[in-house]
């Protein structure tokens, strides 16, 4: 069982005097489990203040006339927060052993430790109180604590996750990208007629073999391809630089060549003038 700290608060030294020869008589440990760690000889607030701060139970004995009674409440006020428990004793009028009862301080002293033990039993049910709150409060601050942790674990999984969705955020982003570049290259089929007649409205559509001739001329070979009515290239603007090339080949024919032998066809003379379109070859840095 924790032994209890009683500090004795006196007016003067003969008062310690008295009060130490009262506790002779008094078996307290045994009986009170309690221990008189200092009787104080003082009336100095700042004095009192530092010998009784941390006291489990602080005595106030002054003497029971009007300046003792004032001292003691002026003590009271202003050690009470400084202390466990607080408690008035009276001493007996007279400040030597000659002419002081002992065993009436002894039994005011006796008297006065059963007070503060009486007073301290109408506190426990409020204390017994704040013990409740406390354990209840306990176990929700160690509920609380428990989500904490819970939540804790949580988050880390929920950052871990943030970062491999991140990091395939960014590799499909950089993959969109990619596609979006292939996208905006993309690949154009057309039909030779629907071009032509875009580029070149009312003019005659040149054969798939003059245009064919004209991309193996140019060197466009794999950029371009033509067949089947349809005209495929990397880039739209192919599909138009070469067909205007075409029909500026076949626009400069000279008459003395349209005059060839009727053996030759006109699709035919139209190669050959593409094969001797030298002139055009600059077309291709161009492309």
């Amino acid at each position: 069982m924790t032994i209890v700290d009683v500090r004795i608060l006196v007016e003067g030294a003969s008062d310690v005097e008295v009060v130490s020869k009262a506790l002779q008589g008094l078996a307290l440990g045994s009986e009170y489990n309690i221990t008189i760690s200092s009787i104080i000889p003082t009336t100095n607030l700042e004095i009192a203040k530092s010998a009784a701060a941390g006291a489990d139970l602080l005595i106030i004995a002054t003497d029971a006339d009007r300046v003792g009674r004032e001292l003691a409440d002026r003590l009271f006020k202003e050690l009470s927060e400084l202390v466990g428990h607080v408690e008035r004793m009276k001493i007996p009028l007279g400040h030597d052993l000659e002419h002081i009862d002992v065993e009436l301080v002894r039994k005011e002293l006796k008297n006065t430790l059963v007070r503060a033990g009486l007073k301290s039993l109408q506190l426990l049910p409020e204390y017994m109180a704040l013990r409740n709150q406390l354990l209840d409060l306990k176990g929700k601050y160690e509920m609380l604590e428990q989500e904490k942790q819970n939540l804790e674990s949580q988050i880390q999984e929920l950052e871990q996750r943030y970062e491999e969705l991140m990091q395939e955020y960014q590799k499909l982003k950089e993959e969109n990208e990619n596609l979006k570049i292939l996208l905006d290259k993309r690949s154009n089929v057309v039909k030779i007629e629907n071009a032509w007649r875009q580029i070149f409205p009312g003019e005659g559509v040149p054969s798939e073999e003059v245009i064919g001739k004209a991309v193996e001329k140019l060197g466009l070979q794999g950029r371009v391809i033509v067949g089947q009515g349809y005209i495929y290239a990397e880039e739209e603007r192919l599909i138009e630089e070469l067909l205007k090339i075409v029909y500026l080949t076949m626009t400069i024919v000279k008459p003395e060549e349209q005059e060839k032998p009727e053996e030759k066809t006109e699709e035919s003379e139209k190669i050959e003038e593409i094969e001797e379109a030298e002139v055009f070859h600059e077309k291709i840095e161009e492309l």
